[in-house]
C-alpha cells in the first residue's frame, strides 16, 4: 500500500464531488483490474488500493472521518486482511482478499466488471485471442484490377501466395484468413488484408464498373462518318463513328467495361468524340471552308435566345 492519501490515489482533489470521484474510480478499475492484468501483482495491488479509496471516499460518514482523522478513523469496520465491504460502490458482495483474484474469486463483482468492460454483456476469464488483422499495400495496374491477376507478396519470411479477381479498385479489400499476427495464449492468428492501389492508366478513366476513352477525330470524319481503331481492356477493336457526330457525343461499347466485382457481368465502354479543329489553314483550305460554310448555311446558335 503506498503512502499516499486516498485523494492522491484516485487522483482527485479534496472538494471532488462525488460523481467525479466515481468517475475517477471507474477509470482506474478498468486500467488495473485482474483479468486485464493477468498474473500482475502490482496491479492487483493498486485494484486493491484504489478500491479501498473508493469505499471510503464514497460513503459520506467515512469519508467525514477520513477528512477529520485520516486513514485510521476512516478505515473503523474496515480489515483489509480479511477484506471489506463494497457496499455503494457498485461492487456489493465482493470481498477483497490477499490472494483471491484469480478466477472464480470475484463473487458478485462480475456484473459491474461486465458494465465497465463490456457494456453490459458476461464478463469472460482471459484465454486464447485471435491474433490482430494485418494489411498490406499492393499497387497494380489498372489492366490488373480490371482482369484480376496471380501474385505472391513475402511477410515474415515466407511468400504468400494472393489472388486478386477482376474488378477490384482502389481501397478494395482481398481477405487472407490466416495470414496475419499470430494468436495469444493459444488463440487463432489473425487475417491478412491486401488493400488494393490502382494506377492510373494513360487513356482509361474508370467510373464505377464504366471505363471511359477520348477519341480525336476530323471534323470530316465527324461529319461524313468513318470507321476508326479503339482499344479496349480486351484488346483492339474497329468501331464506326456514324455521320454528323458531335465533339462530346459518347458512343457505347456495350460489355466492354469493368467485370463487377461482386456478381456476374461488367460494365460499358463509352467512347467519347473529340472533334479536332485545324489550327494551321492555308490560304487554300480557307477559301473551301468558307465555301463551304456559305453552301451549308449552318447556324449553330440559331436556338439560342441571348
Amino acid at each position: 500500500m503506498t503512502k499516499n492519501g486516498y485523494y492522491e490515489i484516485l487522483g482527485v482533489s479534496r472538494n471532488a464531488g462525488a460523481d467525479e470521484i466515481k468517475k475517477a474510480y471507474r477509470k482506474l478499475a478498468r486500467k488495473y483490474h485482474p483479468d486485464v492484468n493477468v498474473n500482475s501483482k502490482e496491479a492487483e495491488a493498486k485494484f486493491k488500493e484504489i478500491s479501498e479509496a473508493y469505499e471510503v471516499l464514497s460513503d459520506p460518514e467515512k469519508k467525514k472521518q477520513y477528512d477529520l482523522f485520516g486513514k485510521a478513523g476512516a478505515r473503523q469496520g474496515v480489515n483489509a486482511s480479511q477484506g471489506y465491504s463494497t457496499r455503494g460502490t457498485g461492487f456489493e458482495g465482493f470481498e477483497f482478499k490477499t490472494g483471491n483474484f484469480g478466477r472464480g474469486g470475484f463473487g458478485g463483482f462480475e456484473d459491474l466488471f461486465s458494465e465497465l468492460f463490456t457494456g453490459g454483456g458476461r464478463t469472460r476469464p482471459a484465454g486464447p485471442q485471435k491474433g490482430q488483422d494485418v494489411q498490406y499495400s499492393m499497387e497494380i495496374s489498372f489492366e490488373d484490377a480490371a482482369k484480376g491477376l496471380k501474385t505472391r507478396i513475402s511477410r515474415n519470411g515466407n511468400r504468400i501466395s494472393v489472388k486478386i479477381p477482376a474488378g477490384v479498385d482502389t481501397g478494395s479489400k482481398i481477405r487472407i484468413a490466416g495470414k496475419g499476427e499470430p494468436g495469444v495464449r493459444g488463440g487463432p492468428p489473425g487475417d491478412l488484408f491486401i488493400v488494393t492501389k490502382v494506377r492510373p492508366h494513360p487513356f482509361f478513366q474508370r467510373k464505377g464498373d464504366n471505363i471511359y476513352l477520348d477519341l480525336p477525330v476530323t471534323f470530316a470524319e465527324a461529319a461524313l462518318g468513318t470507321k476508326v481503331r479503339v482499344i479496349t481492356i480486351d484488346g483492339a477493336i474497329q468501331m464506326t463513328i456514324p455521320p454528323g457526330t458531335q465533339s462530346g457525343q459518347k458512343l457505347r461499347l456495350k460489355g466492354k467495361g469493368i467485370p463487377h466485382l461482386r456478381g456476374g457481368g461488367r460494365g460499358d465502354q463509352f467512347v467519347v468524340v473529340k472533334v479536332s479543329v485545324p489550327t494551321q489553314l492555308n490560304e487554300e483550305s480557307e477559301k473551301l471552308l468558307r465555301d463551304f460554310e456559305r453552301i451549308t448555311h449552318e447556324e449553330p446558335r440559331r436556338n439560342l435566345r441571348w
